[in-house]
């Protein structure tokens, strides 16, 4: 499966780059040469990505469009890169979000009050090369560059182009990930050292045939202090309770597109990462603290639901549903069965295409009022039809309506849960009391906004949708219906990729029980 030249994967990885190299030689002035560039390249980018879709086995469980060359080979490091049904969806949504964020800020006013225009758009390409390394990279110090260097983008991304408060809450971002990102590199090089190679999938097949091993005897073990260093990186990234109080500051003091692509993508960097490394790396310790992970995402479902009921703000609304909506893919990761994992991983999908979809209504509510009070609002839908039946859509699917994207991977969620041997039934219990009120504040913020009188003079004559603002909702919506009514294909591209997880998983279950009473 090793392939020493070229392959269609580092093409669509290193895509991006391409197009930030064509907009060095751009001069600052020709605004209308660099959007489009930046924006061709990264439509580019999806359709390559399409290919490796298209050219997918599902029925192969291992790494496909493997591509491997030495690089620092003293000590074992190379540029590893591949994908299977774990990370080729987080790649599709990767592609698929920066070109909607990309030409959803083509009119956005930051670019009068700011310039910087062709800097702008160079830190976008930059972070979605960034991303799609971090999701196909199959070396942990690889993994860990790509992992560490998204964050510059998005820093300048917030602290230049982002509100009133994007300073603090730019360096908030910074400092939460990068304290979390040095216990992981602390775990990284342990395991490098004592299994011999940073290589992810030959430190899996040692654990396998015995090997390697990380010592486990309980929750305060070797392979516990491994498992925690990932996890807490991890779980900072998702956000989950309580390590979140930076995402809601980040969400709302970052440009629209900086929303975007922060929920549509950076924080399945969280839960990938679970999935693809303290999963199978440390088996039996994620068996172990997999009812106390359970509780902190249960947790976090039901806070930051009833959080987002008490904002005012709209676009801090939607970021504290995040919050929400990621514990529940958390806690179908931590089913450690198949259907919590595939939900998980759908529902990463979900969120990135739903919660995106928020954050670009949003953005053009405020490009259009310069508010994001919910108080300023008011009988939207009457001065904007088209604008609000689309509005519907994508907070129905918020709210997992049946038919639409949400749905199947919430349903598939609390599916494993309640069929988990690991956690059970009072998990799923709680969880479902989310969902309940999901409905009951993304209703209360459709009612606040959209309906009711049209009584506010600002509010009357609020411009149309522009061209490129219907041509970023059309995918989504797109996007929304298609997973809702068909999501087979989507299951399929995963199911053989995390049944090998999950029995890789289960076999240390017994060894658990008996450490762990």
């Amino acid at each position: 499966m090793e392939n020493t030249g070229f392959s269609l994967l580092t093409l669509v990885l290193f895509l991006p780059l391409v197009g930030f190299t064509i907009l060095l030689f751009i001069r600052e002035q020709q605004e209308s040469a660099i959007k489009w560039t930046a924006f061709g390249t990264s439509l580019v980018t999806f359709v390559a990505s399409l290919l490796l879709w298209i050219g997918f086995n599902n029925q192969e469980a291992g790494l496909q469009f493997v591509q491997r060359g030495e690089w620092l080979p003293s000590y074992g490091i190379s540029y590893y890169v591949g994908i299977d049904g774990l990370s080729l969806l987080m790649v599709i949504l990767t592609t698929f979000i920066m070109p909607i964020a990309i030409l959803s800020s083509f009119n956005s006013h930051i670019f009068h009050e700011r310039g910087r225009v062709k800097l702008y758009y160079l830190f976008m390409l930059l972070l979605e090369w960034a991303m799609i390394g971090v999701f196909v990279a199959q070396d942990l110090v690889i993994f860990y560059i790509f992992w560490e260097v998204t964050l510059v983008p998005m820093y300048f991304l917030i602290g230049i182009w982002g509100a009133e408060r994007r300073i603090y809450a730019a360096i908030k971002f910074f400092l939460y990930t990068m304290a979390g990102s040095i216990l992981m590199l602390l775990a990284i090089l342990y395991v490098g050292i004592q299994a011999g190679t940073f290589a992810v999938p030959e430190i899996i097949a040692g654990i396998q045939n015995g090997t390697i091993s990380f010592a486990f005897d309980g929750l305060f073990s070797t392979q516990s202090f491994l498992f925690l260093g990932f996890f807490i990186a991890f779980a900072i990234k998702v956000p989950i309770w309580p390590l979140h109080s930076w995402l809601p500051d980040a969400h709302v003091q970052a440009p629209t597109a900086g929303s975007v692509i922060l929920a549509g993508v950076l924080l399945k960097m969280g839960t990938y990462g679970l999935v693809r490394f303290c999963l199978p790396l440390y088996p039996e310790a994620s068996v172990a603290w997999a009812p106390v992970i359970a509780v902190l995402a249960v947790i976090g479902i039901i806070y930051g639901a009833w959080v987002s009921y008490a904002q005012t703000d709209v676009k801090k609304l939607v970021a504290y549903s995040s919050v929400s909506h990621l514990g529940f893919v958390v806690l179908g990761i931590f089913a450690l069965n198949a259907q919590g994992i595939e939900g998980g991983i759908l529902q990463m999908v979900n969120h990135g295409i739903s919660t995106g979809g928020l954050f670009l209504l949003v953005g053009m509510l405020y490009e259009r009022r310069h508010t994001k009070d919910i108080a300023a609002y008011g009988g939207i839908w009457k001065a904007l039809p088209l604008f609000g039946a689309i509005s519907l859509v994508v907070t129905l699917s918020s709210m997992g309506l049946p038919g639409l994207n949400g749905f199947i991977g919430e349903f598939t969620i609390l599916l494993g849960a309640f069929g988990s041997d690991v956690l059970g039934f009072f998990y799923a219990m709680f969880a479902t009391i989310g969902v309940i009120l999901a409905a009951v504040y993304m209703l209360y913020m459709f009612q606040k906004v959209y309906l009711g009188e049209l009584d506010k003079e600002e509010n009357k004559n609020l411009p149309p949708l522009m061209w490129n603002e219907i041509a970023v909702l059309i995918p989504i919506l797109i996007a929304i219906f298609l997973i809702g009514l068909q999501p087979a294909p989507f299951f399929n591209t995963m199911n053989a990729s995390v049944g090998e997880l999950v029995a890789h998983v289960g076999q240390f279950v017994t060894t658990v029980a008996q450490a762990v009473p």
